[in-house]
């Protein structure tokens, strides 16, 4: 019994180093795509009309997260945790969270969960769908990331969807932990 569990311990301690080394080869090879011009997207920001250049703060790279919006309990999941480490990654690159929510229901949303982050609306333009987050029926959740060209353009550098168990949500691996699992588990607005 002792034998199984040493063999078993090495599997895991094999598995989790071989996770870490596959997810840093898979963010060099999407570094490694062709970069996508994008165009300088019009953006519905709570005080009025919001450049896509002017999330990056000054910075030369930009995250925006591409969030469903109000209506979706996963999205609000994702964001409750970028609450917390949003100024982390505003140090090294813009950071804003885009729904398709209008910025009016955005804010009245964000204060309602306590978020700090700057978001811009997607409402009225074709940055979400350009950027590939809307599907046949939905909006899909997500991150891209951009640079600023010498030129002051703005290239698209990589993008990745966001899901149960993707590396951008510590949630659901903390919760596999546990001596069930996950099982049924569903985020909730609220819980008691």
């Amino acid at each position: 019994m002792k034998a199984e569990a040493t063999n078993l311990s090495k599997e895991i301690e094999r598995l989790e180093a071989e996770l870490v080394e596959r997810s840093q080869t898979l963010a060099d090879l999407k570094r490694q795509l062709p970069r996508e011009p994008v165009q300088d997207y019009i953006l519905s920001g709570w005080e009025g009309p919001v450049k896509l250049s002017d999330s990056f703060r000054g910075k030369p790279d930009l995250i925006v997260i591409h969030n469903m919006g109000k209506g979706c309990r996963y999205c609000t999941l994702w964001a409750d945790g970028f609450n917390g480490v949003w100024k982390h990654l505003a140090d090294r690159a813009g950071f804003v969270v885009c729904s398709p929510d209008s910025p009016d229901i955005q804010r009245e949303f964000a204060r309602s969960r306590g978020w700090q982050f700057p978001m811009v609306s997607g409402s009225g333009s074709t940055f979400i769908q350009d950027m590939g987050f809307r599907g046949e029926k939905s909006w899909n959740p997500g991150v891209s990331t951009f640079q600023r060209t010498a030129d002051g353009g703005i290239v698209r550098v990589a993008k990745a969807g966001f899901g149960p168990f993707d590396p951008f949500c510590a949630v659901w691996h903390l919760i596999a932990l546990l001596g069930d699992g996950v099982q049924k588990w569903e985020p909730q607005y609220r819980y008691e």
